[in-house]
């Protein structure tokens, strides 16, 4: 008879409760979106200008736009993401209930010879029942949050769109003291909201998607053990 291993039982009952997952584990995905790749890209020509004029698309013009206008140029993208959150919830509720039966009783007429008999049925009629009940309940909460982004990355143009828009795409990784440091950014931009220095806030990506994460020891350290994610995802209390 074959022993089953105590992880194979977990994974069971994983499978149960929605599958053997080792628990939440946030990603972004950095393709562009649909409508993206659904416009047509804009055709452009080929950037040569008149020969000898100082108004051509050459190596070096003397009066050129410095902002980046075609697939592949640079734009600078400065991230400045601040986020604050703050919410409170307050619920109050209760009952109140009240259930009373009591005997009838008999009357006669005043002088009635039945007067005496009747009020001793009276007392044994007038036994009656009461009940009550109340309940109540208060709960509150409240919860506050605050973030905030700064830093700086170039992106190159991959698309020129053909309204004029450019989908940018941009990444840089830095391996500082055994710490990989990855940061990847994309979105949709407005050539008008390039600065004359060739630079983009954050705020004016539509559709931006900014990722930044770091891995190694330092990762690793604060991370959950794969044991500890796969019994949170099944345990049901």
């Amino acid at each position: 008879m074959k022993k089953v291993s105590f992880f194979t039982l977990i994974c069971v009952a994983g499978i149960g409760l929605g599958g053997c997952t080792t628990g939440a584990d946030p990603h972004i995905s950095m393709a562009p979106p649909t409508y993206v790749e659904e416009l047509p890209s804009r055709v452009q020509g080929n950037g040569v200008g008149n020969p000898g004029s100082l108004f051509g698309k050459g190596d070096n013009p003397l009066f050129s736009d410095r902002k980046a206008m075609n697939v592949n140029d640079i734009v600078t993208v400065i991230i400045r993401e601040n986020a604050n959150q703050s919410s409170q919830a307050d619920r109050s509720t209760s009952k109140d209930s009240l259930t009373s039966l009591k005997g009838g009783t008999f009357t006669t007429p005043e002088g009635s010879p039945l007067k005496g008999p009747l009020n001793d049925i009276n007392k044994i009629a007038g036994i009656g029942f009461s009940a009550g009940s109340g309940s109540s309940y208060s709960g509150g909460g409240s919860t506050s949050r605050t973030e905030a982004f700064t830093t700086t990355i170039s992106a190159r143009i991959i698309k020129v769109l053909s309204n004029g828009n450019y989908f940018i795409e941009g990444s840089k990784e830095i391996l500082l003291n055994n710490e990989k440091q990855i940061m990847q950014i994309s979105g949709v931009i407005r050539p008008y909201d390039i600065s004359q220095y060739n630079e983009i806030e954050s705020r004016h990506i539509s559709d931006a998607k900014i990722l930044y994460k770091t891995e190694g020891d330092l990762q690793r350290a604060t991370d959950k053990p794969w044991g500890t994610r796969v019994l949170e995802t099944i345990w049901p209390f």
